[in-house]
């Protein structure tokens, strides 16, 4: 083991002595990585932003929905409170591992905003319990400080609805609806905050308490239209979904089959049955047409990830053949006086394993750079491009898997890079090496 660690210190010592000499290979490193890194980190950072946004407007990571058959086909959804407590009770008993519980009322497209003459159609109009859903509307970009979210007349409204009629934080609206009985029915809110937010998740949105719009609806009190569970682990989302799905079987209630696009969503939704019916979907399937977006974005990622780490090869490979080819003599030298081919081995296993954890460490800090330079540009020319972007800038995350991956691929093609020249010099006879044959 002492020889092990002198042959070790001896590699770290020709590494600075012939660093010059390893300034090309090391530069490839560097930049090969600090790209890798940056492309794989900036794909994460999409990810995770429409998995987020997703995450908070359709409430959850695994969410249960229920369709009364005398509304179904308008695209309402409902459900009562037998429904609910034995869902909730399903959750306890399945042991999914909830972090939150939410339940939502969703009403549909055409609720309609009125302030000083003009009027809005909204895209989504959730009824939401303020004390819930605390946590996400404290990670929300308000316009200015929001008042106090609490009580059934406050609503919350997203910037276009804001913007169009002149709205400000504090002033009085309209709110007109269409009822469980196709009636209209209106009621007076009092804007809380304004969210700055042009995603198509909350593009015209906006919030109110679910006990009000459970009433503008004439609905029980304690309906909901879905209950949404966010999970410690939600990578675990669509395993988790099955065992509550199986333990949702076993109950009095009429539940739809997991379904796993939204095309097959639609379908199962259109079926006719009677009373109420459950189903579980998980953001997947809300984000199918997504998904397909993100797929398309990960083969262009894996291509110029692979013909990143093919130029890596390449380059470092010509540049370690040739630094090997000036000290042939040097291992020669090394072998006469003594140093066997595994002890020369290790010496330039070393060199090149030490070299590879600088290179990759000063990648890492390129790699940083271009993501915080990338963040200050402006996506606003590429229409829809908002839900990859978190506060209306591109982020990157360095995930530990994926850096670990990153780390362990280059450093595989260096020890592929080395193997074979290492084993040809320690191996090569005396002679050729003194006399500087090539390797």
């Amino acid at each position: 083991m002492e020889r092990f660690f002198a042959i070790f210190k001896m590699g770290i010592r020709y590494l600075y002595r012939y660093r010059r000499r390893y300034f090309f290979l090391s530069a490839a490193l560097v930049l090969g990585f600090a790209i890798v890194t940056f492309i794989t980190s900036v794909k994460d950072g999409m990810y995770n932003s429409v998995y987020h946004s997703a995450q908070s407007h359709y409430a959850g990571d695994i969410v249960v929905v229920g369709y009364d058959i005398d509304t179904h086909w308008g695209s309402r959804q409902r459900m009562g409170q037998n429904e609910i407590s034995v869902i909730l009770d399903a959750a306890d008993i399945s042991g999914i591992d909830v972090r939150h519980t939410v339940l939502r009322t969703n009403y549909g497209s055409d609720a309609i905003v009125h302030f000083n003459g003009g009027a809005v159609e909204l895209k989504t109009l959730v009824g939401c319990d303020w004390d819930m859903e605390t946590y996400l509307f404290d990670s929300m970009t308000f316009d200015e400080p929001p008042g106090s979210l609490a009580g059934d007349d406050s609503i919350v409204l997203s910037v276009p609805v804001a913007r169009q009629l002149g709205i400000k934080t504090g002033d009085g609206i309209i709110l007109e609806i269409e009822n469980h009985f196709y009636q209209k029915n209106t009621g007076f809110y009092v804007v809380r905050g304004i969210v700055e937010d042009t995603s198509i998740f909350s593009y015209y949105k906006a919030y109110v308490s679910r006990l009000s719009l459970n009433r503008l609806m004439v609905y029980n009190d304690d309906d909901c239209s879905l209950i949404g569970f966010f999970l410690d682990d939600p990578a675990a989302a669509e395993k988790k979904r099955i065992l509550l799905q199986n333990s949702l079987l076993t109950q009095d209630l009429q539940i739809g089959p997991l379904v796993y696009h939204k095309d097959e969503m639609i379908r199962e939704r259109d079926r006719p049955w009677e009373g109420i019916r459950i189903f579980l979907y998980t953001l997947p399937v809300y984000l199918s047409e997504v998904s397909y977006l993100l797929d398309a974005m990960n083969i262009i990622t894996y291509f110029l990830y692979g013909m990143m780490l093919l130029t890596i090869l390449v380059s470092a490979a010509v540049t370690y053949r040739l630094i090997l080819r000036e000290r042939s003599r040097e291992m020669g030298i090394m072998r006469v006086i003594g140093f066997y081919g595994g002890d020369l081995r290790i010496v330039l296993w070393t060199e090149i394993t030490v070299l590879g954890l600088f290179s990759m460490l000063a990648g890492f800090v390129l790699a940083r750079l271009l993501t915080w330079a990338v963040s200050f540009l402006s996506f606003s020319w590429f229409p829809g491009f908002e839900i990859f972007l978190k506060g209306g800038r591109l982020m990157a995350i360095f995930l530990p898997g994926t850096m670990l991956i990153n780390t362990a691929l280059l450093l595989f093609i260096l020890f592929v890079l080395a193997l074979i020249p290492s084993f040809r010099v320690s191996r090569k006879n005396l002679p050729g090496l003194l006399s500087g044959e090539s390797l």
